[in-house]
């Protein structure tokens, strides 16, 4: 087993230092973000209406941490798999997953005053890098599944 974390000790290092990244954005997401809902869900928000935004910037603002967290995280897939084919793929579903779920979000901001739950969700899979959580496991997965 040392000598298979040796071989790929290039790959390790790597990947190490993009979920770095991924922390670096959290722990700098006030001072590098506008987003009032930081606070917001932060406190009891089950009864409170939602804060006062600036809609441009907020979209703005989610868009580039979700920008920042999609290169992230497909460059780790490509670090731990070097499938082209698996990037693109990849892509298309960080595009895809984008469209929705900003305009989920936006929706449920100006229509549901009570969707607070709702959007606390809507905004968790925008901000954080969920998808990166279920796609490599699931890539895995495959890739095993193929050598068979």
């Amino acid at each position: 087993m040392l000598n298979r974390i040796l071989e790929h000790k290039s790959k390790l290092i790597i990947a190490v230092a993009i979920v770095l990244c991924f922390a670096v954005i959290r722990a700098f997401e006030n001072q590098l973000f506008y987003d009032p809902f930081l606070d917001y869900f932060d406190g009891d928000f089950k009864n409170l209406p939602f804060p006062e935004v600036k809609n441009f910037t907020l979209f703005l603002n989610l868009l580039l941490r979700y920008v920042l967290n999609t290169i992230l995280s497909l460059s780790l897939i490509y670090v731990l798999f070097q499938d082209r084919d698996m990037l693109r793929f990849s892509l298309f579903l960080y595009v895809f997953f984008a469209v929705i779920l900003l305009g989920m979000f936006f929706v449920v901001l100006e229509c549901f005053a009570e969707g607070n739950w709702l959007l606390f969700y809507v905004r968790r899979f925008i901000i954080q890098p969920i998808f990166v959580l279920l796609f490599i496991p699931a890539f895995y997965y495959q890739q095993q599944n193929l050598k068979k």
